[in-house]
């Protein structure tokens, strides 16, 4: 059996909340999420949405890959620049 290839973790790209705001994993309450650890995402696929002053605004991917790790909990409020994902 051949191990799998290791993972370079400096080719790991990361997704930050561009403003701060609450962070939405799905687009209603009851929907599933956008994405989850596992999910193969495409330049430009809706994440996640982050409220600000009332407004939701959708966080794309700015590269393709496969999320590897979500930093932030639904519902919590996020800061300009923090990691939101993880793509690889």
């Amino acid at each position: 059996m051949q191990d799998a290839a290791p993972v370079d973790f400096n080719s790991l790209k990361e997704i930050k909340s561009p403003m701060v705001g609450v962070f939405y994993e799905a687009p209603s309450p009851e929907a599933e999420p956008f994405v989850k650890v596992g999910s193969k995402v495409k330049k430009g696929d809706v994440l996640c949405v982050v409220e600000a002053m009332k407004l939701l605004n959708e966080i794309t991917a700015d590269a393709d890959g496969e999320i590897v790790d979500v930093c932030v909990e639904n519902g919590q409020l996020v800061e300009y620049g923090q990691v939101l994902y993880k793509i690889f």
